[in-house]
């Protein structure tokens, strides 16, 4: 046999192994990418907050040349949300002073330290609210009274609704019917007597408070 015979059989063989292997390589292909879809049921309910799914974010200028941002991880609280009846809703929210993180221990500590937050002397702060003014069927701005640092003072947060409906699909203790808010706004730190640093750090705190309910039965 001479070689270019040779080299024909090679190419064939190596051609039904490749046939071969092909109903094998697309049996391992991964499955399609599920869209991702935002819940548009009916938002209107009493709701208890989900903890774990939950935070308030901030953003206060350091030194005047940039932005440090931070969170606490401890949320609770219920709401009532109507958008038939705006008069109707109520919210009332726990953060714990000392779940607070700025992603460096030395700083949390710090910050959570009697110079600043005092956790140990103000172990939370909290926010009611007194009055929501609807803009559309799906946000508003939520006026209320927020008390931290032993001071309170009135508040107010722009409010968006990012989703609602029925989720089976998680795990307990979460799923149910859930839905999920935005708030944010912007306060002054030393009109609560936080005022250390004043000439390095910002004055005003941009907060983004972000929370996912459960439901209530009715």
């Amino acid at each position: 046999m001479n070689t270019l015979s040779r080299l024909s059989l090679a190419l064939g063989a190596g051609a039904l192994s490749l046939a071969a292997a092909v109903p094998a390589i697309a049996a391992e292909a991964p499955a399609a990418v599920q869209a991702y879809k935002v819940q548009h049921a009916n938002p209107a309910g009493s709701y208890t907050v989900d903890s774990d799914h939950s935070s308030v974010q901030f953003s206060i200028g350091h030194a005047g040349v940039a932005l440090v941002d931070g969170a606490f991880t401890k949320v609770s609280g219920s709401f009532t949300f109507d958008p038939r009846d705006p008069k109707a809703d109520k919210a009332d929210i726990t953060v714990q002073v000392d779940s607070v993180t700025t992603y460096l221990p030395a700083r949390d500590k710090m910050v959570a330290g009697a110079g600043f937050l005092d956790a140990a002397k103000y172990p939370t702060m909290h926010f009611v609210g007194t009055r929501y003014v609807p803009h559309g069927p799906r946000g508003g701005v939520l006026h209320g009274e927020l008390s931290l640092h032993g001071v309170t003072r009135p508040v107010s947060f722009r409010v968006r609704l990012i989703g609602a409906g029925d989720v089976p699909s998680l795990p307990k203790p979460w799923g149910g019917y859930l839905s999920g808010f935005v708030a944010t706004g912007v306060i002054d730190r030393t009109e609560f007597g936080i005022d250390t640093f004043s000439g390095g750090i910002g004055h005003k705190i941009h907060v983004r408070v972000a929370l996912e309910s459960v439901r209530n039965p009715s």
